[in-house]
């Protein structure tokens, strides 16, 4: 059989989690660790619904915050920080020594920084007129 190469955009969710399990899987075999766990803290109102969210993994030491929001109008009291503060802290309960995160220079960089967080790569360009970053903060040096 010859593989046919289709593009898929709206591929199923279900679908795509069982090929991200396959890469971990194989991710998992090739460091000897299979310690990777979802990492996330939302931050919710009254009623039940996230309005914050700090949301990655951990896994074989590290640990990435992979998405962080905070609905526009809980923004500016502190909540960023305090969700930040929660997932470092987890992070480093489950012996991750560096926590990685990528932001654009139009949203929080400066929110990583004052957290501790040091600038590890800028790619100018991403998206035009604008800066992708990569930062880390390192609570155990290798």
């Amino acid at each position: 059989m010859t593989p046919r190469l289709l593009a898929e955009h709206d591929l199923a969710p279900t679908e795509l989690d069982a090929i991200k399990e396959r890469l971990n899987g194989g991710n998992r075999r090739l460091v000897g660790r299979d310690d990777d766990r979802n990492l996330i803290f939302a931050l919710r109102d009254e009623n039940g619904c996230a309005v914050g969210v700090a949301a990655g993994y951990s896994w074989a030491g590290i640990a990435e915050l992979e998405l962080m929001w905070v609905e526009e109008t809980c923004r500016g009291v502190g909540h960023g920080r305090k969700l930040l503060d929660a997932f470092v802290s987890e992070a480093a309960a489950r012996g991750a020594r560096r926590v990685w995160v990528t932001t654009h220079d139009f949203q929080a960089p400066g929110l990583y920084e004052k957290a501790g967080f040091e600038r590890m790569a800028e790619f100018i360009g991403w998206p035009a007129g604008h800066s992708n970053i990569v930062l880390c903060k390192t609570m155990v040096p290798l």
